[in-house]
């Protein structure tokens, strides 16, 4: 894809898909305008990459539909002095579009292929502030953390613990929380040593595997 019709296309999607849609906070819309989505894709899906829906990416997993990544950022509020973990790292484009924003991001994904190639493709658009890290995202990242923000892109039966513990003080987790099938984004923020928790919109996420989610089938 040339780069003219990409920066047109990811335009659209970011005027009908997601201001359409109510988000409106600006790093993040700025980030989206700017991170070529079509480089996170399989090759013969290249022309779907900006497309109102979630695509697949090899080992059952998905790089979700732009709406949902740009609300879950919102409920995040990501800055430029922030230091965010993202778990379930997949196709590496929600990473791309957090480190376009803030000063670090440490991406963790279970399958070791798509973890490699979500850091090929950071590494070749330039993104030198992401670590990418292969192992049980549930279990965080403690060697990194405290985190201002934490976001995970799979669904879970519960809040891992081991996030709580590695989000720091005044810091924001989002995840979405149910079964199997259907989940809630929730908005966690840890307030004077206590979690304060916001519902939001109802989604559907492929599963978070691990010590603290789905176990493996």
């Amino acid at each position: 894809m040339d780069e003219a019709k990409a920066a047109r296309l990811r335009e659209e999607m970011v005027r009908r898909q997601i201001e359409a849609r109510g988000v409106c906070h600006p790093l993040v819309l700025k980030a989206m305008r700017e991170v070529p989505r079509h480089r996170f894709v399989p090759p013969h899906l290249v022309e779907a990459a900006y497309d109102d829906r979630p695509l697949p990416i090899g080992f059952g997993q998905t790089i979700s539909q732009p709406y949902i990544v740009a609300r879950m950022l919102e409920l995040l509020d990501p800055g430029p002095d922030m230091s965010v973990l993202d778990v379930g790292l997949g196709s590496g484009y929600q990473a791309a579009v957090l480190a376009s924003i803030c000063a670090r991001v440490f991406g963790i994904e279970r399958h070791c292929e798509l973890a490699g190639k979500a850091h090929q493709a950071l590494v070749e658009l330039g993104f030198s502030n992401v670590e990418v890290g292969c192992f049980d995202g549930t279990l965080g990242w403690p060697q990194r953390a405290p985190f201002q923000g934490i976001v995970v892109g799979a669904g879970t039966p519960q809040v891992p613990e081991p996030l709580i513990e590695q989000l720091d003080e005044g810091g924001r987790l989002v995840l979405p929380l149910g079964t199997k099938v259907s989940q809630t984004l929730e908005l966690l923020r840890k307030q004077g040593g206590s979690i304060q928790r916001v519902r939001d919109l109802e989604c559907r996420f492929v599963q978070l595997v691990g010590r603290h989610g789905w176990s493996e089938e």
